[in-house]
């Protein structure tokens, strides 16, 4: 190899070097920027979920109610009551009313 051809190869080097550096380091921002986004669409799923299971325990209480007038018992006092089922639908209208001013409140909805 001629002497007068060996800067020229120095200068070669020291390009791939400084392009090298610069991949890496452009490699390490993209992985950055990546993570960065995935931890953001990891925040979208979590208040997502948290809007499904607070619209699931506020349709789950009046749920539980119905179910329980539901059953048919002979002996349930609210039967002979005038005032036993519109007291029954109150209170769940009342407890998902409460559960959705707590749910609002806390964020979740």
């Amino acid at each position: 190899m001629p002497e007068e051809a060996l800067p020229y190869f120095r200068d070669v080097a020291d390009h791939m070097h400084r392009t090298d550096t610069e991949v890496r380091s452009l490699d390490e921002l993209l992985n950055s920027a990546l993570d960065a986004h995935l931890a953001r669409v990891g925040t979208w799923q979590n208040d997502d979920m948290r809007r499904i299971s607070a619209w699931a325990a506020i349709l789950a209480s009046p749920t539980l109610i119905a179910g329980v007038y539901g059953m048919n018992f002979a002996h349930m006092p609210e039967l002979n009551w005038t005032f036993g089922y519109p007291l029954a639908i109150t209170v769940m209208a009342t407890v998902a009313g409460l559960l959705h001013r707590v749910f609002r409140r806390n964020g979740w909805l």
